[in-house]
């Protein structure tokens, strides 16, 4: 493919946008983690950020490069991608994620980062032909599958746990769980690094190949990309997003030591499977999914299906309010980078 002459300076910049991404990727979806744990008090709000923090950063050893693939090459053509296109993609991510942080709803910073690569990318060149929907297609279509799949996994687990300690009081089941719980968000926080953190590489990744600085084979991608954005996502998911943790952890249905392990073991499975699939997924969704379908498991009314309702709308919103404000921030990087 044709490189794009960029100087040094804005490339350092682009870099560093892509970082603050990451970074406010983990702080937004931090949530999705530790909202089970917290809101069960398994662990205090702090602990709880820690331990998602680290499992975050152990994915880096975890998981093999194939979501970073999808992202920086499976996504739209490379060949029509320059440094103003990530510049307008990286800043409505950036910005939808703000927006959506500020109101406390639980959106996907995945599909806000697909959302801005497609937006700025149609603008620059005026037309749908660049999406390669052999990949975007596939993003499309988990809009709906991995939460209906977070759903029947989490959904069944709490099932599981319902029949074999069926003879169990309730207090007894929850002393079982409280290690199980423990383990499941850890697990959940695997994926969430795996499947998060590789989307950032991949924008990264297709910015050092449009320099030039990189080429298509992923044993090309200098390892300080992968350390840097594991890095800043878990440093993101530290500080913690507390806006949405309150909606993840109790708005959607009150979860206990039982249902929480469900819901994070649900969400984990979920996750691992896409990411080793090369399957760029929405954490968020993914994990919302695991919470209606325990609680659902338990009791359909103990479901608040209207703010379910309210975070779907959000969901449905995301790629076209992302890419909207990617091709609005596509021209403003014309005009100073």
């Amino acid at each position: 493919m044709e490189h794009i002459t960029i100087s040094l300076w804005s490339l350092a910049l682009l870099i560093a946008v892509a970082l603050a991404f990451d970074f406010m990727n983990g702080f937004h979806d931090g949530a999705n983690s530790i909202s089970t744990i917290v809101a069960t008090g398994a662990l205090t709000p702090k602990q709880a950020v820690l331990f998602a923090a680290f499992f975050n950063f152990a994915a880096l050893w975890v998981f093999e490069l194939k979501v970073a693939a999808t992202i920086g090459k499976g996504t739209v053509d490379p060949a029509l991608v320059d440094h103003f296109v990530i510049f307008g993609a990286l800043m409505g991510a950036l910005a939808w994620n703000i927006i959506t942080w500020y109101y406390g709803i639980p959106s996907s910073s995945s599909h806000a980062l697909v959302g801005g690569l497609v937006g700025a990318t149609v603008v620059k060149a005026g037309g749908l032909a660049p999406i390669v929907w052999s990949g975007f297609g596939k993003i499309l279509i988990f809009i709906i599958i991995s939460p209906l799949v977070g759903f029947l996994i989490g959904g069944l687990l709490m099932v599981l746990v319902a029949w074999v300690f069926r003879n169990r009081s309730p207090y007894q089941a929850g002393k079982w769980f409280k290690g199980g719980q423990l383990f499941a968000a850890a697990a959940y926080s695997l994926g969430h690094g795996g499947n998060d953190a590789q989307k950032t590489i991949g924008i990264v990744w297709l910015l050092l190949i449009t320099a030039g600085a990189s080429t298509t084979d992923v044993k090309t991608l200098p390892m300080w990309v992968v350390y840097a954005c594991y890095g800043a996502i878990a440093w993101g998911t530290y500080l913690g997003g507390w806006r949405i943790v309150k909606t993840m952890g109790t708005k959607i249905t009150r979860l206990n030591s039982v249902s929480g392990s469900c819901a994070s073991m649900g969400g984990a499975i979920s996750l691992g499977l896409a990411t080793l699939g090369g399957i760029p997924v929405s954490t968020t969704h993914t994990i919302t999914g695991a919470i209606v379908g325990v609680g659902a498991a338990q009791d359909v009314k103990a479901v608040r299906w209207a703010i379910t309702f309210n975070l779907v709308i959000a969901w449905v919103l995301t790629i076209p309010a992302s890419g909207l404000i990617a091709a609005f921030f596509w021209y403003v990087g014309r005009s100073f980078l």
